[in-house]
């Protein structure tokens, strides 16, 4: 939070020391983990390195092959998890927003539609904001505002 007397303390050169001990774990943590491309070094260098009287057999091979065939696919199961997360925590900030789009009118025409997000969907892994029972994908939202009740006579409260 900043103000006239404290400032920002996430701002150069006053990062604050929790931020800064956050990203030094994270670091670290990413370094300790072993990725796909080091389980493929290492099976090369064993490929490398084994002795020619007793070349590695079939099954041992193909069952390696299998292991970093799952390390690679446990790998892009988890980074298509943070995209679905990021994106889900994307879709759920427009619940209680005004969105508009671009709908249907009853002669089938293309007009403006606007409306408060009421929640947020998700069917075979499309994200849809759902306003007044529609549901509205998200690459046809074209505005974000935040929302504004208004009274009977039409005046904002």
């Amino acid at each position: 939070m900043s103000d006239s007397v404290t400032g920002t303390k996430n701002v150069w050169p006053y990062y604050a020391k929790s931020n800064v001990d956050n990203a030094t774990k994270q670091a670290a943590k990413d370094k300790s983990s072993l990725g796909k491309d080091d389980f493929l070094k290492i099976l090369i260098a064993q490929l490398k390195n084994q002795d020619p009287s007793q070349p590695l057999e079939d099954k041992e091979f193909i069952a390696q092959m299998a292991q970093f065939s799952s390390v690679e696919q446990l790998s892009n199961i988890s980074s298509e998890m943070k995209l679905m997360r990021q994106s889900l925590g994307f879709a759920s900030g427009l619940i209680g927003k005004d969105i508009t789009w671009d709908g249907l009118d009853e002669k089938g025409e293309v007009v403006a539609k606007t409306g408060a997000v009421e929640s947020i969907v998700v069917k075979d892994g499309s994200q849809f904001a759902v306003v007044k029972g529609e549901q509205v994908a998200m690459d046809r939202i074209s505005k974000i505002a935040e929302h504004v009740d208004t009274t009977a006579s039409g005046e904002t409260k």
